[in-house]
């Protein structure tokens, strides 16, 4: 199986020169690889982490079919706990929907769903910058969009939302909106994204909401319209005062923006996942039963945290990851078997859910040093752009673990067999981690898959 090169292949891993000269090939993003040294050094992890095409295109297939419950009425019509905003359909679909899988040796289980997950434009930059020293792990792909492609497509898919919601041709000016950008963990990806506008023609800028306002008619700043509005904030019904602008705006179709309430609340509420891992509703609402099926196997079981199922999970909380219905970044999640009396009570006065503890996999780095490994699919319209997974330590993703941070997903490509490369190249180097140790070869070429 191509997951053994976790284990056993470190002849591939990051060319940092590479990485900074993409960075710096933007004379608009001057001192952004300084900025990501400053700021986030463990943003990027060292190596590569390697999925069999199986187990890739098992994600692909849960995705599907999550897509297909979705878009079915009496699913939303069950979503009892959607803010009134998200009734509201603006046409656009959401950018950047973030899948969140653990993949182990029965397969990828689907643990939770963002809207608007970070790290996608860095990732495309990230996958440019890979070394490999032999053609057998050369040959593996990096996901359904070459790296040097992946721009392109991204520009593409804002496109889509624009018309989606309505209009033609191109958004003249983006605004990349969250509170306080400046301070935030994942700003230069903020920078590279208005960079990346700039140069396929749109003015963009990096803004928080209170730099925004509408007068009825016009979403602006103090330079002009804003027309779209890549939206990064974390109070995803926009309820906030300080976003009261970007509201009215959206529901006044004033200003596309995306992602939006609406996508929020039609995938990633954990509680949704209450409902997609649920046998019995899934059959109630007629769902094909390959479809249910794909459910039950591909996403992990999870279930409403209430007092009258209190005795029960706690009894049985060793093997449940517990988690806020509308959180984000992993906060205020717990493992079960860590938790105490004290935070028992805090999750039973909050909205949370149980889930189903799924183990993460594993990548090592170097001599008895293993790294937990999640793998996240970007989608747009139900289809995968790009593959990345997160290397941490702890108990959640952190992107502050040393030799952890977001890594490229390889994998064989649909027309290779599945264990040649990777048998290959694990019979030619084996287990030979060199920490700390340059990379050998060439760039990794980019391929489709």
């Amino acid at each position: 199986m191509i997951e053994t090169l976790n284990t056993d292949c470190f002849c591939i891993s990051l060319d940092r020169a590479a990485l900074r000269r993409t960075l710096q090939a933007d004379p608009a993003a001057g001192g952004l690889e300084r900025l990501i040294e400053e700021r986030c050094p463990n943003l990027f992890a060292a190596l590569p982490v390697f999925v069999s095409r199986e187990h890739v295109d098992a994600m692909a297939q849960i995705i599907r079919a999550v897509e297909t419950v979705v878009a079915l009425p009496a699913y939303e019509a069950e979503l009892a706990w959607a803010p009134a905003i998200a009734r509201f359909d603006p046409g656009a679909r959401g950018v950047f929907m973030g899948y969140d899988f653990h993949v182990g040796t029965e397969g990828p289980r689907l643990i939770e769903i963002n809207t608007n997950a970070g790290g996608a434009l860095l990732n495309a930059v990230l996958g440019r910058a890979q070394r490999a020293c032999c053609d057998e792990v050369a040959e593996l792909v990096t996901g359904p969009v070459p790296s040097v492609a992946l721009e392109q497509a991204f520009i593409d898919m804002f496109a889509a939302e624009w018309r989606a919601s309505g209009r033609e041709g191109l958004p003249k000016r983006i605004a990349i909106v969250d509170e306080d950008p400046e301070r935030q963990f994942l700003y230069p990806e903020f920078l590279l994204f208005a960079h990346m506008f700039r140069r396929f023609g749109m003015d963009a800028v990096v803004l928080a909401p209170r730099d925004l306002a509408f007068d009825g008619r016009t979403l602006r700043d103090a330079h002009g319209p804003i027309d779209l509005v890549y939206n990064r904030l974390t109070d995803f019904s926009l309820e906030h005062p300080t976003h009261a602008a970007v509201r009215s705006a959206y529901l006044a179709g004033a200003a596309v923006v995306t992602p939006h309430p609406r996508a929020h609340s039609l995938y990633a509420d954990k509680r949704n996942l209450s409902l997609l891992s649920d046998p019995e509703r899934l059959r109630q609402w007629a769902v094909e039963a390959s479809v249910v099926d794909k459910l039950i196997r591909g996403v992990a079981r999870t279930e409403l945290v209430s007092g009258k199922a209190a005795d029960r999970l706690w009894s049985a909380r060793r093997k449940l990851f517990f988690k806020p219905a509308a959180g984000y970044a992993s906060k205020a999640a717990y493992r079960g078997e860590k938790i105490t009396r004290r935070v028992w009570e805090e999750i039973l006065a909050g909205e949370y859910v149980a889930q189903e503890f799924v183990p993460p996999g594993a990548r090592r780095i170097g001599p008895g040093q293993d790294m937990k490994v999640d793998v996240r699919n970007y989608v747009y319209a139900g289809k995968v752009q790009l593959l990345a997974a997160r290397l941490y330590q702890g108990q959640t993703t952190n992107m502050r673990t040393a030799g952890g941070g977001f890594a490229p997903v390889l994998t064989s490509a649909p027309d290779q067999p599945a264990n040649s490369a990777a048998a290959l190249a694990q019979a030619r180097h084996g287990a030979t981690p060199p920490p700390g140790a340059p990379a050998r070869g060439a760039v990794l070429p980019q391929r489709h898959p």
